[in-house]
């Protein structure tokens, strides 16, 4: 119904991911970020990224949110998505819990996000899961 809706973007771009169509996810995704002039998606797209082995764009993307955190706030949340891709576990279970501490992250994405799943079998990842209360 709004076409120029960042989150209807995002959302379809990570649906694409889990497909495996994996080039249209990143037009999709940066379709968000290009709507929302840079506010939203970042974290999706750098994952994308990562996942399909453009570690330097998705590093990138890292050292955009260093640049713009001094004026504006970005969750830690957007930066463990792309340490996840990136397959960097112990730094994205840090932001995870930078987020979470900061109270940029709800609970149950933890749960349910899929590109956690390479968080999930980690011993450090289940131990704050059990501290926020949730159980897999």
């Amino acid at each position: 119904m709004q076409p120029d809706y960042p989150p209807a973007h995002e959302s379809l771009g990570m649906v694409y991911e889990q497909e495996g169509r994996t080039s249209e996810a990143i037009t999709e995704i940066q379709k968000a970020v290009d709507l929302s002039g840079g506010t939203y998606g970042l974290g999706s797209l750098g994952h994308v990224y990562a996942s399909v082995g453009r570690r330097s764009d998705a590093q990138n993307i890292l050292q955009s949110f260093t640049r713009r955190s001094s004026s504006t706030y970005i969750s830690p949340y957007q930066s463990a998505l792309i340490y996840a891709g990136l397959n960097e576990k112990d730094k994205a279970i840090d932001e995870l819990e930078k987020a979470f501490a900061e109270r940029s992250l709800s609970a149950p994405f933890l749960r349910f996000d899929p590109r956690l799943n390479t968080l999930r079998a980690e011993p450090r990842f289940q131990d704050f899961a059990r501290r926020l209360g949730l159980s897999f």
